[in-house]
């Protein structure tokens, strides 16, 4: 009932990662850093419809192109949680941060996402959890039916997300994925925001901190 198709994109590697309902292929874009003609093929070649934007935090490798994406598919932009503002407010200082020329446009979410709000992709039901650590305002996007979740640069495949940006703060980190992340079960298989897919159990297994 559930499909899914990472694309990496821009210099950082960054997972867009487009998601949609097999019954209706209705779809959802989350984390469009960049690379907009790599993400409107995958689209176009699986016969998708995408209806919202999707996003985890306000990492410029994150956002660059959701705006281009939102106008040209004319779907609103959802999340991340208000705490990140600040980060979608200097787009042009991250990119002057990280010494890079990255598309983007400047713009807010037609909504900010919050604990527990839904979001319905075709027949799919996603529950928003605010994991902070990473950034002030990053959540996780985790569907139950499914076993399935997006957590951004929560947590990696035998790592987590640093701490050393503007906002970040490796306690509130470890507590949102100790607290909000492994007590979805260890067999919730989830995507992250850089490389390879993992499970919970796995990860648990490491004892990362």
């Amino acid at each position: 009932m559930l499909d899914y198709i990472i694309v990496p994109v821009t210099i950082f590697h960054q997972n867009c990662s487009i998601v949609w309902c097999k019954k209706t292929y209705i779809a959802t874009i989350i984390d469009p850093g960049g690379d907009t003609n790599k993400i409107k093929k995958v689209i176009t070649d699986n016969k998708l419809v995408p209806t919202n934007i999707l996003i985890t935090h306000g990492h410029i490798d994150h956002i660059g192109a959701a705006k281009i994406i939102s106008n040209f598919y004319k779907i609103p932009i959802f999340g991340p949680h208000k705490y990140d503002k600040f980060l979608l407010d200097n787009l042009s200082e991250q990119n002057k941060m990280f010494n890079t020329d990255l598309e983007y446009l400047n713009f807010l979410p037609n909504s900010w996402l919050e604990e527990n709000n839904k979001i319905k992709i075709g027949k799919l039901i996603f529950n928003i959890i605010h994991c902070p650590g990473h950034t002030p305002g990053h959540i996780a996007i985790f569907n139950q039916k499914n076993n399935f979740l997006i957590s951004g640069d929560i947590i990696f495949k035998n790592g987590i997300g640093r701490t050393d940006l503007p906002g970040g703060n490796l306690k509130d980190l470890i507590l949102s994925i100790k607290e909000k992340i492994f007590t979805l079960g260890n067999n919730i298989t989830f995507l992250p925001g850089h490389g390879p897919i993992s499970t919970l159990g796995e990860e648990k297994k490491l004892q990362l901190f």
